[in-house]
């Protein structure tokens, strides 16, 4: 080195550049793998500079097409050119895979639960994943003492190996009984219901039941070990080599589970620590666990979380529950303390949105339960998820506090992923009501009537347009709605429409064109009014000759102004195959009078569901409907139109009967609606295989010529029996109807079958 007055200068050796020279291919045994398989998968060329990443990418480049077992790149340097050697060991590859053993299966359907094939590059850990899938199969058929092995035959001179499952089938084994030893505080019946592996009955066949399946039996030990635990038996054991299989016939398993159940712990004494701001009494309040209830795991975390949010409602976010169990040897109970961290108090300073590529921030705004300066209440904060998630519009909605610089201040985070709410269905349909059905419909949940840009997605607005055309029906229909009208929780929507039926009579074809408008609010607790105006215009058209006066005495255009009125409660947990709850719907209406049109006539009706589940195996539901109602006329009209009574008969009421047949009739014998009417229905129905469902029903009514005439004379019932499926996402039902009391013999024409989409209440 140079040493200058005011620096220093050095000089350093160029390190030399190496090329690559030749690039040869080697394989190590038998070449099964063509070389320029080889060289298309690798990155280095002659006369390149040598790279050493580029060489470590060729490699894994090569092994990740699962052909060879080992690769090597050995170099030979001459100056600065390095020929390179790729040396390869392919793996050997699949001649042919066979099935020794299975006399009972055919080897066909053993091959859709393997992936070797013939001509693949031979991988073992695939082998043995066959040979499980395989015993999987074997037993999901109730071979449950199948066992799978395998053996490869290797060749070395030709790198192919055949591959060999040997099965032992055994007997096509179904569960006769599941027993239980030890149980002596829990019912055997009881502990049942949490398993999924159950004794074979009727419908296994369709639903896989009865079938001994080890993953899900592993599964089923640890349900009743955590059902134990929440009964407060802390100390259960049941112990998998302890359940005895026995085989009291070659084809039959009786399963006999031994279960400790050890000591009951109940909960002891009950403290507090840390709390400040609410005093230990008040605390107490709040839990549900108390001194000598039962020890359960679960609902001992249900108080942390009660506790939290007693904390959380009144602003105190960050504080923290922590439990800590202390066994007490003098009582045998276990007393618990309950660490409390507390935190200051916050406030929300602001509402950060993310996510809402489409939805208007308003639309979210509008939903929540807390804004900027409120008191950042946790519970509201649950409370403004939920009600997020009920619009529909998002996939995925998270709320969560974020911190800021503003002392005891926190922003409300929103962090939401769109949903798909447009829909474009169309498809053909048949049903015993309507015949051949096609139809086409465009509906969008957040729709924006004066946003183009966005294809008019956004503000929350409902809209919905329908086509439909079929051998006895025929419907338009144009629905909108706006849900926060004036920015208030009022919904102000309309509805335009044209249907043409000719199955309500054999007599005239009704042609009814109109529309209507209506506001709908949450009046109090879950109650929701609805009021509406609506005018249609009803035709009788193509009027048979060999009709009685009374259907010819409305022929022609009648005009229907009509006011209503509807109450509505609604506590089901699915509008599907509901499961519980209820729905409670009362209907009022005016016709005619200062509102116009051709007739007068005014109407109550009472429409009540009540859903109870009854076993949890199978999903077993009871449900009850109850209708009643009463229509009549007022001021100088002389009757209420016959298209405006009360019918029964038909899918959605009295299943045995042809549709509208229970009805009163005229001196013609053509049935023209009642004044009064009420209906009940029961049906029991439960899961064949999900969402397949089997029910049994019983129906009755009456329905009474008389306005506010509730007299039972002309009572009408029916039974039967039917399927639930769905059907283009849709639920249809399948219902054989066998009728049984009825004065009216004109109406019982026989055991009628009717399929029909949607759903009654």
């Amino acid at each position: 080195m140079l040493f200058t007055g005011f620096g220093i200068r050095a000089w350093a050796q160029t390190e030399p550049v190496y090329r690559i020279g030749s690039v040869n291919v080697k394989f190590v045994g038998t070449a099964i793998v063509d070389e320029q398989v080889v060289r298309a998968n690798m990155q280095i060329r002659e006369g390149a500079e040598l790279d050493d990443a580029t060489l470590d990418s060729d490699i894994r480049s090569l092994y990740r097409t699962g052909l060879f077992e080992f690769i090597e790149i050995k170099r030979e340097t001459r100056g600065t050119t390095v020929n390179l050697v790729v040396e390869l060991t392919p793996k050997y590859r699949v001649l042919a895979v066979r099935f020794d053993g299975n006399k009972k299966v055919r080897t066909g359907r053993l091959e859709k639960e393997t992936k070797t094939r013939p001509n693949m590059s031979l991988d073992e850990r695939q082998v043995k994943e066959d040979a499980q899938k395989i015993r999987e199969y074997y037993q999901k058929a109730g071979y449950h003492q199948a066992s799978v092995s395998y053996t490869i035959d290797r060749n070395r001179e030709t790198s192919f190996g055949t591959v060999i499952f040997k099965v032992r089938e055994g007997e096509k084994v179904r569960i006769a009984q599941v027993r239980f030893t030890g149980n002596d505080n829990v019912k055997a019946k009881r502990l049942r219901k949490q398993m999924e592996t159950r004794r074979w009955w009727m419908w296994s066949w369709i639903t896989g039941s009865g079938r001994l399946k080890d993953d899900e039996f592993e599964d089923d030990l640890e349900k009743l070990r955590d059902y134990y635990r929440e009964l407060g038996y802390l100390d259960v054991e049941i112990a998998p080599d302890q359940v005895n299989f026995e085989y009291p016939k070659p084809n039959r398993l009786v399963l006999t589970i031994a279960i400790k159940e050890g000591r009951r712990y109940r909960v002891g004494d009950v403290t507090f620590t840390g709390n400040k701001l609410h005093p230990t009494a008040l605390l107490k309040r709040v839990i549900r666990r108390r001194p000598g209830t039962i020890f359960a795991p679960s609902k001992l975390d249900k108080d942390i979380e009660r506790l939290e949010d007693f904390y959380g409602r009144d602003g105190y976010l960050e504080t923290r529950v922590r439990l800590i169990r202390k066994p007490n040897v003098a009582t045998g109970n276990i007393d618990i303390q309950y660490e409390v961290t507390e935190s200051e108090r916050f406030n929300v300073e602001s509402i950060i949105i993310e996510g809402n590529t489409k939805t208007k921030s308003t639309v979210i705004i509008r939903e929540l339960a807390l804004g900027p300066g409120d008191v950042f209440d946790s519970v509201r904060m649950k409370i403004s998820k939920l009600k997020l998630e009920n619009t529909r519009f998002f996939e995925d909605v998270n709320v969560s506090p974020q911190e800021t610089n503003i002392p005891g201040r926190r922003n409300m985070r929103i962090a939401v992923r769109e949903a798909r709410t447009g829909n474009l269905s169309f498809g053909a349909g048949f049903s015993s009501l309507e015949r051949a059905t096609v139809f086409a419909e465009l509906s969008q949940g957040n729709f924006d009537l004066f946003n183009r840009r966005s294809f008019f997605q956004g503000d929350g607005q409902k809209f919905r347009l329908k086509l439909s055309l079929g051998s006895l029906s025929s419907e338009v229909s144009l629905n909108f709605e706006e849900p926060w009208f004036l920015e208030r929780q009022l919904a102000l929507g309309f509805q335009l429409f044209r249907t043409t039926s000719e199955y309500n009579s054999a007599y005239y074809t009704e042609v009814d064109t109109g529309g209507e408008v209506y506001m709908r609010k949450r009046l109090f607790g879950l109650f929701e009014g609805r009021i509406s105006y609506s005018y249609t215009i009803i035709s009788i058209d193509n009027l048979s000759p060999n009709a009685s006066p009374i259907l010819r005495s409305l022929a022609g255009d009648n005009g229907v102004s009509r006011v209503g009125f509807q109450l509505l409660r609604d506590t089901r947990d699915k509008i599907i195959n509901t499961t519980r709850g209820n729905r409670l719907e009362f209907n009022t209406g005016v016709a005619g009078g200062p509102l116009g049109g051709d007739h007068d006539f005014y109407s109550f009706e009472l429409r009540g569901a009540q859903f109870f589940p009854l076993f949890e195996a199978q999903t077993q539901v009871l449900s009850l409907i109850a209708r009643g109602g009463v229509i009549e006329n007022y001021g100088n009209s002389s009757d209420v139109p016959y298209y405006n009574k009360f019918y029964l008969g038909g899918p959605t009421t009295l299943r045995g009967y042809e549709y509208r047949r229970v009805s009163p009739r005229d001196e013609f014998g053509e049935v023209i609606g009642g004044k009064s009417y009420a209906f009940f229905s029961a049906e029991y129905s439960l899961d064949i295989v999900s969402p397949v469902r089997f029910a049994i029903f019983y129906d009755a009514g009456f329905v009474n010529a008389d306005a506010y005439d509730f007299s039972p004379t002309n009572f009408t019932d029916n039974f039967g029996f039917g399927i639930r499926l769905f059907v283009a996402g849709s639920p249809l039902s399948l219902d054989f109807g066998i009728p049984l009391t009825s004065r009216d013999k004109r109406a019982k024409e026989g055991n009628q079958f009717n399929f029909s989409f949607g759903t009654r209440y």
